[in-house]
């Protein structure tokens, strides 16, 4: 079959070369941006202050026991266009006999989340994305297929959410809308933008370029949301392009119509030398979710010099970097884009470099930020791709330079090495 893999429920994948990329514009319902992402955890407080140090990004909201909240503690990390939502529900003689209008996420249900975090850990409920009517987007997703998770809830100021199963019955898509551009977050969030502990934490982190998931199947995943988004394929990789001599996995990215939402899923290849980290991830997990977040920054140097200095204090470690070898060669990939100076400075952040046929990508992983080896955080910065928009705005196309694949390898190394501290190999 070549370079062509098939599923076991027929869905085939032909890989990284003979995918031709093409973008149909098929989004059944107008998708404008990523909006925000929910971790739901035990311990909102010390959550969220472990990622605003680590990411340098400011608590600018909260809506907690101090706001009338008496269902759980949300607080809102926020760096450029880039949203970080941690909740908690409080203790279960509480939030479960307090009045459920008290909570400022309406569809929050402390009985699920006791539940999810004993089931997942620290892990993404909602990836939300901002559309033109949450309410529209909703039925039309139902209509193809979707299942129903919290039907719309109009807020004050106009707000509309909604949301869809993803990926069994806990992650779910949150659809938000609204019509006020100067509203700080939703209803019910008080604003701590003037508290002077946060206003000087930036370490460049501007947006959410793509939210991987895992699966354990991957061809009934990606039917299921393209079948109610309209979402077109924008990328896939199989094993032979992006496995190791011990793993693999097969990958399939799903884009909106101006593929800057974009849903990279990945299941893992059973039966390999070594268990793949994908088959890792949903052991621990217990099933499928988001396994990581990429984070965009506006100059990847300064943050990863920001977010080192966090490192072992309560910030985030990073995964091994590659050999010295992978620099000597570097220079002769991306001569054209990044100086000599540039590429040391990789090398001594431990920065990985790949390019398609169109930009440039660098990127680096953290090691996964909760007790389990689930979730990790990229960060990555893309360099070309530059176009003009109606109003001779210039805006970067999305995906620019790819998704690393020539550093997949590079990458699963890393888990690899680092699983194996974890005593997670495979028993005979």
């Amino acid at each position: 079959m070549g370079n062509e893999t098939q599923t076991k429920t027929g869905f085939k994948l032909v890989g990284f070369k003979k995918f031709i990329r093409t973008n149909p514009k098929t989004d059944r319902f107008k998708v404008k941006r990523f909006h925000h992402v929910e971790f739901w955890c035990t311990d909102a407080t010390n959550t969220a202050l472990r990622f605003s140090q680590g990411l340098g990004m400011p608590i600018v909201a909260k809506s907690d026991l101090s706001t009338g909240n008496l269902i759980h503690a949300s607080y809102l990390l926020r760096s450029g266009d880039l949203n970080f939502l941690f909740s908690a529900p409080y203790s279960p003689s509480i939030s479960l006999s307090s009045p459920s209008s008290t909570a400022s996420i309406p569809t929050f249900s402390a009985s699920t989340c006791f539940s999810f975090c004993a089931s997942h850990g620290l892990a993404v409920r909602a990836i939300a994305i901002e559309v033109d009517d949450a309410e529209l987007a909703f039925t039309v997703s139902v209509n193809h297929g979707a299942l129903p998770s919290s039907p719309p809830i109009v807020l004050e100021n106009g707000v509309k959410l909604a949301e869809v199963h993803l990926f069994g019955v806990d992650v779910v898509l949150r659809y938000v809308s609204y019509n006020n551009p100067n509203l700080l977050f939703l209803p019910g969030f008080e604003s701590l933008l003037n508290e002077s502990s946060n206003s000087s934490l930036d370490f460049g982190i501007r947006r959410l370029d793509h939210a991987n998931a895992n699966v354990p199947e991957l061809a009934s995943a990606v039917k299921y949301i393209k079948q109610f988004t309209g979402f077109h394929e924008f990328a896939e990789f199989t094993t032979e392009d992006v496995g190791t001599s011990e793993s693999g996995l097969n990958n399939v990215v799903l884009a909106s119509n101006d593929e800057t939402v974009l849903l990279p899923i990945c299941e893992p290849i059973y039966g390999t030398k070594r268990k793949s980290p994908i088959e890792t991830y949903l052991e621990h997990n217990e099933g499928a979710g988001f396994q990581h977040l990429a984070l965009a920054s506006e100059d990847i140097f300064r943050t990863l010099r920001e977010m080192r200095k966090k490192s072992g204090v309560g910030g985030f470690e990073f995964m091994a970097p590659p050999p010295v070898t992978y620099y000597r060669n570097l220079k002769n990939r991306v001569v054209d884009v990044l100086s000599d100076e540039q590429i040391k400075e990789c090398e001594e952040l431990g920065i990985l470099v790949d390019r398609d046929d169109q930009g440039t990508i660098l990127q680096i992983f953290t090691k996964p930020v909760g007790d389990r080896p689930t979730v990790l955080i990229e960060i990555i910065q893309r360099v070309g791709c530059m176009l003009k928009d109606e109003e001779e705005k210039e805006y970067q196309r999305g995906g620019c330079g790819g998704f690393g694949k020539g550093n997949f390898s590079e990458l699963f190394k890393s888990i690899e090495e680092y699983e194996k501290t974890l005593e997670t190999r495979r028993t005979a």
